[in-house]
C-alpha cells in the first residue's frame, strides 16, 4: 500500500518530467542549412521523448508496486533530490534539457532496483535476476538503458 509520501513523490516526479525541455536550435545549428545540426536537434529531441516515456512507466511501477522512490531522492550527493521544503530540486550537469528527465528515470530505477534486492533476499546472482525481471516488466530497451 502507498503511502501518502511516496505518492506525493511520484506526482512531484511526473509534474518535473512533463516539464517541456525547452532545447534552443541555436546549440545545434548554424543556420537553417546546416543539415548535420538538424540531424543533432532531431536525434536529441527523440531521446529526450524516450526518456520521458522510460521515466513514466518506471514511475508507473513505482506507484504500483508501492516502491519508496523518496529514500531513493534524499539520497545526499544525487543531483536529483527532495530538499527541506519537499521539492524536488535537481543541479544541473551540462545541459538541463537533455538530463533532467534521465535523472527522475535513473532515480526510479535506482529505487525498483533496491525494491527488488529486497524481494530476492538470499538468492545468487541477483544481478542477472534482476536484470531478467526489468526485460520481462519493462521490455529489452528500458532494461538496457536503466539496469545495466
Amino acid at each position: 500500500m502507498n503511502t501518502p509520501a511516496q505518492l506525493n513523490t511520484v506526482n512531484l516526479c511526473r509534474a518535473y518530467i512533463a516539464k517541456r525541455p525547452c532545447l534552443d536550435w541555436r546549440d545545434y545549428m548554424r543556420d537553417g542549412r546546416d543539415a548535420d545540426g538538424r540531424a543533432a536537434y532531431r536525434s536529441e529531441s527523440r531521446r529526450i521523448t524516450q526518456q520521458l516515456n522510460d521515466a513514466r512507466a518506471l514511475l508507473r511501477f513505482c506507484e504500483l508496486y508501492s516502491v519508496d522512490l523518496t529514500a531513493a531522492l534524499t539520497v545526499q550527493g544525487e543531483r536529483l533530490f527532495i530538499n527541506d521544503k519537499g521539492e524536488l530540486e535537481y543541479h544541473v550537469g551540462q545541459y538541463w534539457p537533455t538530463e533532467y528527465r534521465a535523472a527522475v528515470a535513473r532515480a526510479a530505477s535506482n529505487a525498483i532496483w533496491h525494491y527488488w534486492i529486497s524481494t530476492l533476499a538470499g538468492e545468487l546472482d541477483v544481478r542477472s535476476k534482476i536484470r531478467a525481471k526489468a526485460r520481462a516488466q519493462f521490455g529489452r530497451g528500458i532494461a538496457s538503458r536503466w539496469f545495466n
